[in-house]
C-alpha cells in the first residue's frame, strides 16, 4: 500500500516491528504482524539484531522485509512503530523515537501492560486497523532529568515513565534534600525518591506510594520511598515547576544511582544535584479504541466492579430487560 505525497508521488508506507524476541509467543505475533501487513503492500522494517531471533527471511515476503543495523535507520520514514512485549520494550521504543515523533502501539504479552494499546490476540484487527489509519496517537509528557556535580552537567536523558533516585548499597539509606521551584521543601533519610510522569503514575510512583493520576492531568509527581521523616508525603506539582534531589554527604558514604525508566543508570556522587523538568519532546501512544482512563485501570488491575449500582448501569440494565409482550407493546422487567 502507497501513501500520496503532496506532490501527487505515490511513496511506500513503512512500519518498525519491535519485538521481545526472548518469549516464543513475541515472535509468533511478530512474524504474523510482518505477513499481514506486508500482505497489504506496507514495507515491514525489523531491527538486523532481532531479525535472526525471529528467523526472518527478508526475501521472503512481499514488499521485502527491511533489515536496520541503527536507531535511526530503524526510524527513519516510518510512520508507526509496533512493539510486540511487555512496558519494558514500550520504554525501549521510546528511547528510539521520542525526538521523531513517531507514534508507538504496543501489543501486550507482559503482565499488566498498562502501556500497551491491544493484545495478542487481536492481531487481525490491529493489522487492519494499521492499514486503514484507524487509529489516534496521544502525547504523553516526558521528564527532562540532569545531573550537576561542582555545578557542572555531568548526565542528561529523559523519561517516559520516572526517574528514580535511590540507594546503591542495601544496608545504607541515602540523605537528601527535595526542593520544588529551587527552594527546598525537606531533608531527610530515605531509600530514594522517584519523579514521576502522570504515565509513570502507574508504575514505579504507584508502587511506591504515589497517587494514579489520569493521563490528561499535566502535572510532575514526586515520591519518597520508605522516608524516616515527619513530612514525607507525594507531592504533585505544576508541569512547569522544577523537581530537584540533592544527595548530602553521609558519614558511612552511602552512594546512590539514577535510573530512568529502568533502563538507564547513572553513579550518583556525594553532593550530587538531580534537576528535573518536564521534557521538551513526548511520545506518542497509538490509541485503537476511546476507552475512558478509569475502564483501562479496572481492566489493567483487574479492580473489583461486579454488582456496580450506577446510574448509567442501571439504565443499560432497564433497557435490557424490555421485551415485546404479546400484543406488540414493550413490557418492562424491574429488577
Amino acid at each position: 500500500m502507497r501513501a500520496t505525497t503532496a506532490s501527487g508521488r505515490e511513496q511506500d508506507r513503512h512500519v518498525l516491528v519491535l519485538t521481545h524476541t526472548g518469549r516464543d509467543e513475541a515472535r509468533e505475533v511478530a512474524l504474523a504482524f510482518c505477513k499481514g501487513l506486508t500482505g497489504h503492500g506496507i514495507v515491514v522494517r525489523v531491527p538486523a539484531t532481532e531479525a535472526g531471533d525471529l528467523g526472518i527471511d527478508p526475501t521472503a515476503y512481499r514488499p521485502a522485509v527491511e533489515l536496520a543495523e541503527t536507531d535511526a535507520d530503524a526510524t527513519s520514514a516510518c510512520e508507526l512503530v509496533v512493539v510486540i512485549g511487555g512496558d519494558g520494550t514500550i520504554l525501549r521504543a521510546a528511547e528510539i523515537t521520542h525526538e521523531t515523533g513517531i507514534p508507538v502501539l504496543g501489543v501486550n504479552l507482559g503482565h499488566v501492560g498498562f502501556l500497551a494499546e491491544a493484545e495478542y490476540d487481536d492481531v487481525e484487527s490491529t493489522i487492519d486497523a494499521i492499514v486503514q489509519r484507524r487509529y489516534v496517537a496521544e502525547d504523553r509528557m516526558t521528564l527532562d532529568v540532569r545531573v550537576f556535580t561542582d555545578g557542572e552537567e555531568v548526565f542528561h536523558t529523559f523519561a517516559l515513565n520516572e526517574a528514580s533516585v535511590e540507594k546503591a548499597a542495601r544496608e545504607r539509606m541515602l540523605e537528601v534534600v527535595i526542593e520544588v521551584d529551587d527552594r527546598p521543601l525537606s531533608r531527610f533519610g530515605c531509600d530514594g525518591v522517584v519523579c514521576a510522569t502522570p504515565t509513570g503514575s502507574t508504575a514505579y510512583n504507584f508502587s511506591a506510594g504515589g497517587p494514579v493520576v489520569w493521563p490528561g492531568v499535566e502535572a510532575l509527581l514526586m515520591v519518597p520511598i520508605s522516608a524516616h521523616a515527619l513530612f514525607a508525603r507525594p507531592l504533585v506539582v505544576a508541569p512547569t515547576s522544577e523537581l530537584a534531589i540533592e544527595v548530602i554527604s553521609r558519614a558511612d558514604g552511602a552512594a546512590a544511582v539514577l535510573w530512568c525508566d529502568g533502563r538507564r543508570a547513572f553513579d550518583l556522587p556525594v553532593g550530587a544535584r538531580i534537576e528535573v523538568t518536564r521534557g521538551s519532546h513526548p511520545v506518542r501512544l497509538v490509541r485503537l479504541h476511546e476507552a475512558p482512563f478509569t475502564d483501562r485501570l479496572v481492566r489493567k488491575f483487574g479492580l473489583p466492579v461486579d454488582g456496580w449500582r450506577g446510574a448509567a448501569e442501571q439504565r443499560k440494565r432497564d433497557r435490557g430487560s424490555a421485551r415485546p409482550s404479546g400484543d406488540g407493546s414493550a413490557a418492562q422487567e424491574w429488577p
